[in-house]
């Protein structure tokens, strides 16, 4: 098949990898011509989907531009610590850390080593099916045609819509996220670790790599404003929102926020609870498109490079796309709408093995 695949984030290079690994002909379509402006962002990879981009042979790029994180610590808003749990890595890799345009940065090259293009500037807003397969269509008035359509392209999804024009909108979780990165010398270290604040106002967390620089965010109760009055939020406004959160309190959550300059970055979170029409014969969704969740979990990479690995194994396996698509959405909806309803509600369980777990065969089949 020639897949064609809307997004290059996480969900959709993961996805074409595994597509091409699979004996299929994948190529990506990035609406934005260069990286985002999320400066700051991070993430942090889990057990399971270091395990997915292992089973695809593309976990060690990864490792090589993250580092590792051992467990979390759980600090009360007196500053007392109230306990730390160990991630059980099962013999695995530990979940890693790295920015998001990293991680956005090694998927892609990896991609393109193995011989998938990715086109840039190239943002989805039709598809139609036609006698020679599935035409997409462009806002640069450039169109492909291919056999299936894989939506990879996140919250917003444009397929999503394509396959069900009365799917639900996003859901705003009444949090604002703020991520910073801060090289500033002489702050609280947390090597190896996520130590977790609960402030007053809001929630706090950080980790120190192994350079010696802060990764930090903050989870900041919120009224939803519109997209354009986030957008026009400068990483100044960004750095005192967050800030003015834990202001005397007693934590070293306003110090670290103090010394970070514009490296930071921050938006509301959304999550997807339900997407009642995951396919069409020709269409698909895969990660946020399909089933965003809040960051509570800090699963939304994961589940996307679950997704994308699974979604290659049908269409290697099974006859067509219609039975594919039918058996990917059987593997995936119970599993990713649980988490996104554990992660609503603030956390997955104090022992949250179902999730980092999950082990993928490459090899096994899908029947």
């Amino acid at each position: 098949m020639r897949v064609l695949v809307a997004g290059g984030g996480i969900a959709g290079t993961v996805t074409a990898m595994a597509a091409k690994l699979a004996g299929h002909d994948p190529v990506v379509f990035e609406a934005y011509p260069a990286g985002g402006d999320d400066v700051g962002a991070f993430l942090t990879i889990m057990h399971n989907g270091m395990d997915a981009l292992r089973a695809i042979g593309a976990d060690r790029p990864v490792i090589d531009a993250s580092f590792a994180a051992y467990g979390v610590e759980l600090v009360a808003p007196n500053g007392e610590t109230l306990g730390r749990r160990e991630f059980d890595t099962d013999g695995v890799d530990s979940p890693r850390t790295l920015t998001r345009a990293t991680l956005y940065r090694v998927l892609q090259d990896e991609a393109a080593r193995r011989g998938v293009p990715l086109e840039r500037g190239k943002r989805l807003v039709s598809a139609k099916p036609g006698p020679d397969g599935l035409t997409a269509e462009f806002a640069d008035g450039t169109t492909e045609t291919g056999d299936v359509l894989v939506g990879a392209d996140g919250l917003r999804s444009v397929v999503r819509r394509l396959i069900d024009p009365a799917a639900d909108e996003p859901r705003y979780t009444g949090l604002t996220v703020v991520y910073g990165y801060t090289r500033a010398p002489d702050l609280p270290s947390a090597p190896g670790i996520y130590r977790m604040v609960r402030g007053t106002k809001a929630a706090f967390g950080f980790t120190t790599d192994p350079n010696g620089a802060t990764f930090w965010f903050a989870r900041i109760p919120d009224p939803e404003r519109s997209r354009e009055e986030i957008a026009a939020v400068t990483p100044a406004g960004w750095r005192e929102f967050a800030h003015a959160a834990f202001a005397g309190e007693p934590l070293p959550c306003a110090e670290i926020i103090a010394a970070t300059g514009d490296e930071v970055f921050g938006g509301h979170s959304y999550d997807v609870p339900e997407t009642r029409v995951w396919s069409t014969r020709e269409m698909v969704l895969t990660g946020d498109a399909a089933h965003a969740a809040s960051p509570a979990a800090a699963q939304g990479a994961s589940m996307a490079m679950e997704d994308g690995v699974i979604l290659a194994q049908c269409l290697r396996d099974l006859p067509d796309s219609k039975a594919a698509f039918a058996a990917y959405e059987e593997l995936r909806r119970e599993r990713v709408e649980k988490l996104v309803k554990s992660s609503a509600g603030g956390d997955v369980g104090e022992k949250p093995g179902w999730l980092y777990s999950h082990h993928i065969d490459w090899d096994a089949k899908i029947r």
